[in-house]
Parts: structure tokens; sequence; C-alpha cells
């Protein structure tokens, strides 16, 4: 055999190799999670484009949609409901579309909006929204990921919403809880997905900011860990990068009548480390490498 057919063969041997190779580490799913926001439900009549009552019918959707495809958790990422006049029509509202929402059977983490605990105080949202988590900011770990929660409804005086307290634009988070997200971030050696409802990617005069958001942001970029950041409050599809963070504002539920106006969304984390929002209804798919 000439030394340039065996360089032939050898080369077309390596070559179906690396094909074997590429068959054998085929991607994977290796964890899931439902994602929702801005549900708004209130036994309201329409106004504008916010279909308040056409969320309960939205809510039944997605929980058959999370109930047939079992993701590990659904995160519910602020403004499940609408705010009410007196502490037990917001209860009521609370409970009508959480129980809904337990169609799914699956565990569910609730990320504070100001809707949340406009008359509520957050002690009462968490008692009735049969939530996996009973305080505002915490994390956890799931199939080699960490997940960070944040609570940003406390008013200027650092007061946590309740009781008609605030201004939906006056958006703040505590410097404890800045601290503790400091601290989360260095103990933790894994991948991180962030989770908020007022947004981070955006600063003051913008109402829809988080007013310590360029601190929080510097200590995300620190980190060298965190992947991506969910949010939502302003109720559109919205990806921005700051500084090679992806900050992905998911679009709200209830905006337009007709579960066709619904938005809801599939997280999927795979082997190769890749993320995949698979978007639902108005909701767009995006994917986070």
């Amino acid at each position: 055999m000439n030394r340039r057919r065996f360089t032939l063969i050898s080369s077309l041997t390596l070559a179906s190799g690396n094909v074997l190779k590429a068959a054998h580490a085929k991607q994977t799913e290796v964890l899931s999670l439902g994602l929702l926001t801005d549900v708004h439900y209130a036994d309201k009549n329409t106004l504008g484009t916010r279909a308040y009552r056409d969320s309960l019918l939205k809510g039944k959707d997605a929980a058959e949609f999370f109930k047939i495809n079992k993701p590990a958790a659904i995160i519910c990422l602020g403004d499940l409901i609408d705010a009410a006049p007196s502490v037990e029509t917001e209860i009521s509202y609370l409970t009508t579309i959480c129980k809904v929402l337990n169609v799914a059977r699956i565990p569910r983490h609730h990320v504070l909006g100001n809707h949340c605990v406009a008359t509520l105080n957050k002690e009462e949202f968490f008692k009735h929204a049969e939530s996996a988590n009973k305080e505002g900011h915490y994390s956890f770990d799931l199939k080699g990921t960490h997940f960070i929660v944040l609570d940003a409804c406390y008013n200027s005086k650092m007061e946590p919403y309740g009781r008609n307290n605030f201004v939906w634009h006056d958006s703040n988070m505590t410097p404890q809880e800045i601290a503790w997200l400091k601290k989360d971030l260095v103990e933790t050696k894994l991948p991180t997905v962030v989770f908020t409802h007022q947004r981070l990617d955006v600063d003051r005069p913008n109402k829809y900011a988080i007013k310590q958001s360029i601190k929080v942001r510097e200590i995300l970029e620190e980190s060298k860990r965190v992947r991506v950041v969910f949010q939502g409050h302003s109720h559109k599809n919205e990806l921005v990068e700051v500084n090679e963070i992806p900050y992905c504002t998911l679009a709200a539920m209830v905006e337009g009548e007709g579960i066709k106006n619904s938005s809801y969304s599939l997280l999927r984390f795979f082997n190769d480390g890749s993320i995949k929002l698979e978007g639902y209804h108005r909701q767009k798919n995006q994917s986070f490498l």
C-alpha cells in the first residue's frame, strides 16, 4: 500500500470515528422548568389589553400543558393576581388561580410581583399561594444548576410592599438582600440562573427598573457564574445582553383575549450546557449557549 493511499484510509477511519463519537454525544435534556409571568388574574372586566378573567382559562391551558410535559418545577415570575380593594377579595383571586395551576401537580416557586402584594402582605401571599418558597429571596439547586429568586418588592423606605404602601415604579432591593446575593454567588460552584419580576437590564429613570439594577448587575457579572436572567413586569418579549449576560423578559399571560393570546414556556437544560426557552402562544423561543 502506497503512502498516499494509507493516509487517505487513515483520514477516512478517523472521520468515521468522529462521526460515531458525535452520535454518542447526542444532546439530551437533563432538566426542564415551566415558566409563566404576569397572569394578573382577577374577577374584573377586561381593561385595555388586559383580559383579567381570561387568565383563568389561560392558566388552565398552561397547567394541562405542564401536567403532560412534567417539568421539575413551575416558576411564576410575579403578578400572579391583580390588585383588589380588600384583603379578602385579593385572597379569593389568589386561591382561585392557584386551584387552576394545581392541576399540573408540580411544585411552584413564586417570584413576588408588585400586584402579588398590593393589598396582601408577603406573609399572606405565601400562605395562600401554595408555594414551594415562603420568602421573597432565596436560592435552590436542581440537576447541576443553581437558581436564585430575587425580591424587589420594597418601597424607597425599604419597607416591604403590602397594604397599598407603594407605587409600581418604585422598586427596590434592600442592602441586606444585595449582600445576601453576593454571598450566595460566592458560595455556589454551579452555573446559575436568576429569576426576578422587575427588570435588571434597564436603569432609572426607566419605570420598569429595579433602582439598584447597576449594583446588582455588577455582582452578577463579577461572579462569572450567571448564565441568564429571566424577568417579567413590562409584559413584552425582549432579550437584552449586558456585559455578556442575557436578560430575557417574558411576555405576559394577561395580555389579549383568549388562549391564543396566552404566554408560557418550557425552560430546557441540556447535557452540553446549552439552555433553550421553548415558548408557546405569544412567548418567543430563545437559546442561550
